[in-house]
């Protein structure tokens, strides 16, 4: 039985990811419960497994809930012992099968938003919270810009053809500050009118995938001498490497 994926959407920019064949589903990331269980019930659906990636409120806000209608199912997340429903805590390397699913994922450790954050990645494609966005990347409330700039490394060695399922809306904003700091990038721009048409029906832009974002996205893009050029005059740095680009990047994109 195939299994698709739904987009569940949740506050003012979150998606809850909901992966479904026609009997059971699992989400990732459930902030707020009630649009969860209206989907199951509108499309006769059991939850059968709860993913999280890390710790933040609009990520975790639906557990108690969710549990409350579909209890002892499995809840997988990180290392973090402050969230307590977490029935399995998982490292770099775990593994983890959703049976009634039939999917598989390999868990990867990708610290920076948060230091508790990880990422899970199959045949699916990629689930990665709030690490990698489509044209951006997280905020750094925990980690380093070097624990971030190695955790993206992590998921852009990924196959090209990888979805990309991140959590939030952010693309058009992202996609704003990508043009400002490497304006003529045909990619971007390209990419800009394809975004614009996707908002403009109201539709998701996500999910991305590791090729386009490769191409598009100035986190993972510090190679680039515009890029290069445009971050040295605007943050007044002399960057010497790769990481101390995507360090000034991300200061850069904290106040703009």
């Amino acid at each position: 039985m195939s299994v698709s994926v739904f987009p569940i959407k949740a506050f003012n920019d979150n998606y809850i990811w909901c992966l479904h064949n026609k009997t059971h589903c699992t989400v990732v990331d459930p902030g707020d419960a009630a649009p969860v269980l209206a989907y199951c019930q509108d499309n006769q659906l059991i939850l059968s497994a709860i993913i999280i990636t890390h710790h933040h409120w609009d990520h975790t806000g639906g557990i108690d809930a969710l549990l409350a209608a579909f209890p002892n199912i499995p809840v997988y997340g990180p290392q973090n012992k402050n969230i307590e429903q977490i029935t399995v805590r998982l490292s770099q390397g775990d593994a983890i099968e959703v049976a009634q699913l039939g999917v598989k994922f390999s868990v990867i450790e990708v610290p920076g938003h948060t230091l508790d954050h990880i990422a899970y990645y199959g045949d699916i494609g990629l689930f990665c919270g709030d690490t990698l966005f489509s044209a951006g990347c997280g905020r750094l409330f925990e980690g380093t810009p070097q624990q971030m700039y190695q955790s993206l490394a992590k998921l852009t060695a990924l196959p090209a053809d990888t979805a990309v399922f991140c959590t939030h809306e952010y693309t058009m904003a992202n996609i704003a500050f990508a043009e400002t700091v490497e304006p003529n990038n045909q990619a971007l721009i390209d990419y800009k009118q394809w975004a614009n048409k996707q908002r403009e029906k109201n539709a998701p832009t996500l999910p991305s995938n590791i090729q386009r974002e490769l191409a598009v996205n100035p986190f993972l893009r510090c190679h680039s001498p515009e890029l290069v050029t445009n971050v040295s005059q605007n943050m007044a740095a002399t960057l010497a490497s790769e990481q101390a680009t995507f360090a000034s990047l991300r200061s850069w994109k904290d106040n703009f």
